[in-house]
């Protein structure tokens, strides 16, 4: 497809943001908001609501839009999901949508068959093939765990990983709904360096001052702490999907995406770890 070109006329047309109060989504919910762009937010709580679970409310999300940014929930891994977004990009297809961004998995079988299905649209397309997130350190149990023991504890040895940072992937979307040149582009989004978790807990340590520590879990012992936890089934699933399978080694590289995409270098995890231990999330 050609690069879409945003005239006076598209420009009062919506940016659809799918999870708009994710991790991800809100922070590109906020970045087209601060360029002026029209937005949509798309949640069970917006008007009109948008529900993963609820086929009706996305057609009417979806009118007089003329991008997409699309997250999945849980992740476009799980089970059912390239069903959902099979059915959604039809039907944004339908409704005149003419360029999806998708977040995706780097690693992931599922999510890649996810990228073909935005890919094969007819419609303008960009892929933003993710890393782990450097903020799950910092936005989800993981801090919660890390707080409350000094310990974080997961099923993954001295695997690297090259932590993207969240505000990277939110800069990178903005410029794809935004920007010319970003159609037909897949993007591998990780951060400058590898990191171990190990590696990774001990810098978060050291920005925050806190002791912190790392353990290795057996993959049962992994299991036990989930259903602890108390998460939903899905999710409890992906979680061991993600740490026992993908955590293999197959993503301990890193890639140029941020710096092809936006034309500077990925954020380093350092920085990242800085700048959060500066909020204060990490002193309970």
């Amino acid at each position: 497809m050609n690069n879409t070109q945003i005239t006076s006329e598209s420009n009062n047309q919506p940016v659809l943001v799918v999870g708009g109060t994710g991790k991800t989504g809100r922070r590109v919910v906020r970045l087209l908001t601060e360029r002026g762009v029209p937005t949509r937010v798309g949640s069970r709580n917006a008007d009109p609501a948008f529900d993963w679970q609820d086929r009706s409310t996305w057609a009417p999300a979806l009118r007089g839009v003329r991008a997409v940014y699309l997250t999945y929930a849980p992740d476009t891994a799980v089970p059912g999901a390239t069903d959902d977004v099979a059915t959604f990009v039809r039907t944004a297809v339908d409704s005149g949508v003419r360029h999806i961004v998708l977040l995706s998995g780097r690693g992931e079988a599922e999510a890649e068959a996810c990228e073909r299905l935005v890919q094969e649209a007819g419609i303008d397309w960009t892929v933003l093939r993710s890393s782990f997130f450097a903020q799950n350190f910092s936005e989800n149990f993981w801090r919660d765990e890390m707080v409350a023991t000094g310990e974080l504890a997961l099923p993954v040895g001295d695997v690297p990983e090259p932590f993207v940072d969240i505000d990277d992937i939110a800069e990178v979307a903005v410029a794809a709904l935004t920007e010319p040149g970003h159609a037909g582009r897949l993007y591998e989004l990780t951060g400058p360096r590898l990191l171990t978790f190990a590696d990774a807990t001990h810098e978060i340590a050291e920005a925050s001052g806190r002791d912190f520590n790392y353990r290795a879990l057996t993959h049962s012992e992994f299991a036990g702490a989930l259903e602890a936890l108390e998460l939903p089934d899905d999710v409890r699933s992906l979680l061991v999907y993600l740490f026992t399978e993908v955590m293999d080694g197959r993503n301990a590289s890193t890639s140029a995406g941020v710096q092809q995409a936006l034309g500077r270098p990925a954020r380093d995890f350092r920085d990242y770890a800085r700048s959060t231990a500066a909020t204060g999330v990490w002193n309970g």
